[in-house]
């Protein structure tokens, strides 16, 4: 099989299902975990966006004028409180609306610990799977990515709003009490909500009461020492596949972050 990789396809179930598409085709990963699997980089990496060859990959699989123009490739996907689009300076103004001035959630997770996060109303649980999480609880429903990445601002000063890979890699966090976290974390930032009421509107933000969602990872043996594997500095990567988190697919010889190479070109050899 030879084809450009991109991130891992997941789908909850008891145990997340992963795929990995290699060109137009879609690999299960769960039935090779346990087996030998052999990813070879031939050296190339074409554009997500616009197929061409590019010597680096930029924002995740993108040429260079690609992630000059793109709205995703922006700064403000990485920091969605400097959106700039009632500016009407956004690059691509109907990307803009069909991706960031729809409803985002506001979520606690449990990754490598108590973490808040933001994600488009399409991507769940999608986005809880890519992290790692092992429990997630939807706490505010907003307008935009702009307010989702305000409302995150405020409840990243009281809780981490990034996932310690490593840790998450090392094995499943102890369950923790989303609900309660929820409960003593709202009331804190109950004056910076308002604000944001009176700024966008009485249906600018919405308060959830949802269930938990639990994730279950199809892992075998989880590494002790995390040791991580390039395509950049080593072409080939082989070996035992234990198991996938997030978006990571755990060998007995290390780990590699599938989405970080997006674009490459690889073949794939299975049992």
């Amino acid at each position: 099989m030879l084809g450009t990789l991109s991130k891992m396809k997941s789908q909850l179930s008891n145990v997340v299902e992963y795929h990995l598409p290699v060109g137009d085709e879609l690999l299960p990963l769960n039935p090779l975990i346990g087996k030998h699997l052999k990813l070879t980089h031939t050296g190339n990496i074409y554009c997500d966006a616009c197929g061409k060859k590019t010597k680096k990959s930029y924002s995740q699989g993108h040429c260079f004028p690609c992630m000059k123009k793109l709205a995703r490739c922006d700064m403000c996907i990485m920091k969605p409180e400097t959106c700039h689009f009632a500016q009407g300076t956004c690059r691509e103004p109907e990307w803009g609306e069909e991706n960031c001035m729809v409803p985002h959630y506001v979520y606690l997770s449990n990754t490598s610990g108590l973490k808040v996060g933001i994600t488009r109303h399409t991507q769940l649980p999608t986005r809880w799977i890519d992290q790692g999480a092992t429990q997630a609880l939807p706490i505010l429903k907003v307008k935009t990515r702009q307010i989702s990445g305000l409302a995150e601002i405020a409840l990243a000063e009281l809780v981490a709003d990034k996932t310690n890979w490593r840790a998450m890699l090392k094995g499943d966090n102890s369950p923790i009490a989303l609900k309660e976290e929820a409960q003593r974390l709202l009331p804190e930032v109950a004056q910076k909500v308002n604000q944001l009421l009176e700024l966008y509107g009485e249906d600018a933000v919405e308060q959830l009461e949802e269930e938990i969602v639990e994730i279950q990872y199809p892992v075998t043996e989880y590494p002790k020492k995390i040791a991580s594997h390039n395509f950049d500095k080593e072409p080939v990567v082989e070996g035992i596949l234990l198991g996938i988190k997030g978006q990571y697919l755990i060998f007995d010889t290390g780990v590699i972050n599938i989405r970080k190479f997006t674009s490459y070109e690889v073949s794939v050899e299975t049992p």
